[in-house]
This record gives structure tokens, C-alpha cells and sequence, in this order.
């Protein structure tokens, strides 16, 4: 097993505060710069806070009182989860990056508010700069690639849905414009998809303005009255259109089809395959039902690292066939990738390879030709919450409708991202995070792609000692990356038996103190066909429609180290085999 390198030692504290001396300087040098940047400037100004003000009694009393409720605080928090401990298996964080940690740090004392230049004259910057830097570990064109910081996956999820919903009521609104006073034939599907080249040159074919498209406009005029017109144009009921999600989607894309007003029957779930992954055949059936029913495809979400077992959808094939579609048929569906986890794996793909399965590889290789992604640097970016992050491949995907502040607007400054964000206020806290580490270790750098391979390694060194040495251990097939789910099951259980013997093993590491894992439940409605396969691998029966799993998250990067690696292992080990002859004599 290769141990981290030294740069990623360095880059952590350390389980047990290792590089506490150091980090204590760091903390002390940034409070000294802060306190002197302040008393550098204006000098001429008078104390606001005088020497008789500090020796006032009630001045004395409150930081008393400060102190006693920080002391509080501090041992409230003593007794919270202990995430940066490699016994931490539960969910998708770990120990943050001290570059990350220490840049969370400065920016969170200076306070900059992304929403403008006006507030975050240096902010707004490193925001840009390292949104470039993710672009590159993700493989964007430099210079073409665009985004921002969000508070994480969910909202950045709604900045797709913000972006595809824009196009398409453009492409709609004009196509509707046409039909009613210039008596072209409205074709709906094809017109809703028709992209941005024919949508200009029909503008400038029949010397339309933008602004004549806003009554027709479902998101800028009525929305019902504009549907009316577009049933008349059809001869049929408009219902909307609709977005391909797969059965492994984000909780976010259901909150996304309601929030925009969709509504919950234009969510169409892609089935998924006995791998749990996207069926690409079903994407193709479900795309052929939508033209079919007249239902415009608002986008198509694929997933790298899912929430469950952080697989890999088959993001290239996924792309091969919208693309196919783009060329055949000048169909432009919006494709886009919620790699909330799974992004950073991108940073394996020029060294690291081999840590991943081929077919991995090229879905990852892939999400750089999608329209739009989302990644969260609170996750495997190892950066302190929140921070997440919203990108397209090329500016012309960020354009989203305009919004007027004119207390934010100044000539003589660049528009700050406030005009193209859900989000008014946006702390520089995560994107300064991102800044610092990409600074100093480099998202694109080997010694980066060193750190998230290894505990890919860890994850499935972990599987293959445990499955060794418990045959009992149902692995769920396939570990894309490095997230394991086991199930409890001996040879010729029905699934139900395993599902009560997982959720009372898990139930036993929950109690303990060792370890802390997760659990997940699979549903037959989206997950039949990997239910099938995972209880045909034990030999069991189907009779049950959900599948219970214990879910353990290796993020932690000190799983790399031999010693302690070999000394958890056989910890897990032994509690699992204490819960296991327990149950065979009760």
C-alpha cells in the first residue's frame, strides 16, 4: 500500500493535531496581518474604542461574558462528530486541507460578499481564478470555461435548470412570435431544441427584436396565457416540458422541477441498469416517448458519484447519442453533469489512472464535452462547508435572464456575478478555500491526483480484506470510486432475512463507539434491476422491494497509511465478528 506523500502530510493537521506547531503559527500570522492591516489604514482617524472604554465595568463584564459562553460553546462542541478521524466512514466529508482551512480562515476575517466588486474587490477575483483552476481539472477549454461558487450541489443543480429553462423559452418564445405573426408552422419539439445558430439567423431572417419575444415568453410573461397560445398553435394541450433524470438522482432535482414551477409530473426518471448506472437505452425509449407526446426536453442529467454508492453514470455514451441527436436531427438537448462527489475524480485522470475502472475513466473524460457541471469542493476537494460550484464548458451556456439593482451597478466597475446567480449574497469564504488549495497542491497536479487515488485504494483494499475474511459480507457491485455498500447475508437468505441482519449490524456500529458508517436503502422503483443482481450473488430470494445497505465513505486520506490502515481494519473486523456470533447464539 503506498503511503501519502509528503505534500499531503503536510497539507492535513493530522488525526492526532500532527502539525498543530505549524498550523498554530499560520492561525497566529493571519490574526497578526488582519490586526495590523487595520490599524494601517486611516491612521489619522480617532480610536473608536478608548483606553477608559476597556477599563469601564460593563466593558469588562461583556467580554466575561463573552468568554464564559465561549468556553460553552467550546465544550458543546467537544461532543460533536468527530469527521476528521479516518474512523469516520459515515458521509461524504472528511478532515479539510489546511490551504483550504487557513484560506476559509482569511477571507472569513475580511468578510467579502461575492455579490458585487463594489463589496469583494479581491474576493470576486480569486472566485474567477479558481473557478478556472476546477475547469482545468475537469478538462474545459481554458478561456472558454465559466462559473461560480454556490453554497453547494443543490444550488448549483438550480443554476442548470435556470440556464437550460432561459434557452429553451427563448427558442419557444420566438418560435411562437413566428407562428402567430408571420404564419411560420410552429413544430414544437423541433423548435424547442432548435439551438442558438437557427435561433439567431431566424431573428435576423424576419428582423425580430428580443423585446417582441416577452409576451410570448413563459418565464417572462404569463406563463398560462403563453400556454394557451401554444395549445392553439399545436391543436393539442401544451403539458410543459419535462427533465430525464435517472433513478440515481440528487434528492435536488425534485426540489428543482418544483421550485421552477414544473411541477412533479415533468420529472421523468431514466431506468437504471443492474449496475445501477443510467440506462442508456432507456434515455434513448424516454427521448423517443417525449417527442412523441410533444413534451420539450428541458435537460438531461447524468450523475458521476452518486449519492448512494458514488457510481458513475456512462457519461460518454450519454453524450454519443445527445450528440448523435444534435447531428441527425439538430436536436440541442442540454446535457448536465451533477458530479457534486464524483468531479474531483477528474483529478486521477492524467497520473492516476488505473485506480479506476476503464469504463470510469472514459465517463470522466467525458464530462468535459457536457453543457453544464456541478461540483462541490466541500466533498472530495477536502474545503470547508459551505462550497459548492456551478460551471459551463463555454460562456454562451451562463446567459440567464437580467435582473435590475441599480445599488449594485457602477460604471467605473467590472458587473459583479449578483446579475447571473441565484444567490444575492455569497460569502468568498469557499471560493478563497478553493483558491488557497489550488494555489499551493494544485487540482490538476499529480500530487492532488495522488491523494484522491489513494483513498480509492483504501476503499477497495478495505472491500477485498473484508469480503476475505467475512463471507457473510455481500459487496454491491460495482465500487466505482471509493465508496463501499455491503449488505449482511448468508448463502440462500431471502432479502428480507439480510435486510433485518444489516440493519441490526448497523444499528451495532451506530451504538458503538469505534466506527461511524452509514446506511442506505435501494428501492425496487428505481433500483430493481441491481436489487436482482446483488441478491442473485448470495443466492437469496426477492422478497422484498427495498435493499438495505451499510454505506462506508473513504475519504479520510490517512487510510493510506499502512500502520493505522492495518490497525482499523482489524478493529472493523473484530466488531463485526463479535455482532456476528452474538446473533447466532440469540
Amino acid at each position: 500500500m503506498a503511503d501519502l506523500n509528503p505534500t499531503s502530510k503536510a497539507f492535513f493537521l493530522g488525526p492526532k493535531s500532527e502539525n498543530e506547531p505549524w498550523v498554530r503559527d499560520q492561525f497566529q500570522a493571519i490574526l497578526d496581518q488582519w490586526f495590523a492591516w487595520r490599524k494601517s489604514l486611516f491612521p489619522k482617524d480617532p480610536p473608536a474604542i478608548t483606553q477608559p472604554d476597556k477599563l469601564n465595568p460593563a466593558f469588562l463584564n461583556s467580554q466575561k461574558v463573552l468568554a464564559q459562553a465561549l468556553t460553552e460553546l467550546n465544550g458543546l462542541l467537544s461532543e460533536e462528530t468527530p469527521t476528521y478521524s479516518p474512523r469516520y466512514l459515515g458521509h461524504m466529508v472528511s478532515e479539510s486541507l489546511l490551504p483550504a482551512l487557513l484560506g476559509h480562515f482569511c477571507a472569513l476575517l475580511h468578510n467579502p460578499n461575492n455579490t458585487s466588486r463594489e463589496v469583494s474587490r479581491v474576493g470576486s477575483v480569486l472566485e474567477t481564478e479558481a473557478i478556472a483552476m476546477l475547469a482545468e481539472m475537469i478538462g474545459f477549454s481554458a478561456g472558454k470555461a465559466w462559473g461560480h461558487f454556490t453554497s453547494g450541489g443543490t444550488v448549483a443543480n438550480f443554476e442548470a435548470i435556470w440556464r437550460a429553462r432561459f434557452r429553451m423559452d427563448h427558442w419557444l418564445s420566438l418560435a411562437l412570435f413566428l407562428a402567430e405573426k408571420k404564419r411560420r408552422r410552429l413544430e414544437l419539439f423541433e423548435d424547442a431544441h432548435m439551438g442558438w445558430s437557427q435561433f439567431h439567423q431566424l431573428m435576423s431572417e424576419h428582423h425580430v427584436q428580443e423585446s417582441q419575444l416577452r409576451p410570448y415568453s413563459l418565464a417572462a410573461g404569463n406563463p398560462y396565457r403563453v400556454a394557451q397560445k401554444l395549445s392553439a398553435q399545436m391543436g393539442r394541450a401544451f403539458e410543459g416540458p419535462v427533465f430525464l433524470v435517472p433513478g440515481n438522482r440528487h434528492f435536488s432535482w425534485m426540489k428543482g422541477a418544483n421550485l421552477f414551477g414544473f411541477g412533479q409530473e415533468s420529472f421523468w426518471t431514466i431506468e437504471l441498469d443492474s449496475h445501477g448506472k443510467m440506462d442508456v437505452e432507456s434515455l434513448r425509449d424516454t427521448i423517443r416517448a417525449a417527442k412523441e407526446q410533444m413534451r420539450p426536453i428541458l435537460m438531461v442529467a447524468s450523475i458521476a458519484g452518486t449519492t448512494e454508492a458514488g457510481g458513475i453514470d456512462p457519461l460518454g455514451d450519454v453524450q454519443d447519442y445527445l450528440d448523435e441527436l444534435a447531428r441527425n436531427k439538430s436536436w440541442d438537448i442540454w446535457h448536465h453533469v451533477d458530479a457534486a462527489y464524483g468531479g474531483f475524480l477528474c483529478a486521477v485522470l492524467e497520473t492516476q489512472p488505473q485506480v479506476l475502472a476503464r469504463k470510469n475513466v472514459e465517463s470522466l473524460l467525458a464530462v468535459r464535452r457536457a453543457h453544464s457541471i456541478t461540483i462541490d469542493p466541500h466533498k472530495l476537494g477536502y474545503v470547508p462547508y459551505p462550497c459548492g460550484a456551478f460551471l459551463v464548458g463555454d460562456k454562451s451556456a451562463y446567459a440567464v435572464s437580467s435582473f435590475a439593482a441599480p445599488y449594485l451597478n457602477r460604471q467605473d466597475l467590472p458587473a459583479g456575478k449578483w446579475v447571473s446567480t441565484i444567490e444575492g449574497s455569497r460569502s468568498a469564504t469557499g471560493a478563497t478555500a478553493t483558491w488557497l488549495t489550488g494555489k499551493t497542491m494544485g487540482f490538476a497536479s499529480e500530487s492532488f491526483g495522488q491523494l484522491v487515488a489513494s483513498t480509492c485504494r483504501s476503499c477497495q483494499g478495505f472491500r477485498e480484506f473484508l469480503t476475505t475474511h467475512l463471507p457473510w459480507v455481500v459487496p454491491l457491485n460495482p465500487t466505482d470510486s471509493n465508496v463501499f455498500c455491503f449488505s449482511v447475508a448468508d448463502k440462500g437468505d431471502p432479502l428480507s432475512v439480510s435486510n433485518k441482519k444489516t440493519s441490526s449490524l448497523f444499528f451495532t456500529l451506530a451504538e458503538g463507539p469505534q466506527f461511524s458508517v452509514s446506511t442506505t436503502t435501494l428501492n425496487a422503483s428505481a433500483y430493481s434491476k441491481q436489487i436482482l443482481a446483488h441478491v442473485a450473488s448470495f443466492h437469496g430470494k426477492k422478497d422484498s422491494e427495498t435493499l438495505i445497505l451499510i454505506r462506508c465513505v473513504f475519504m479520510n486520506p490517512f487510510w493510506a497509511n499502512e500502520d493505522l490502515n492495518h490497525a482499523l481494519r482489524q478493529e472493523f473486523l473484530a466488531v463485526l465478528k463479535t455482532w456476528h456470533d452474538r446473533e447466532i447464539t440469540t
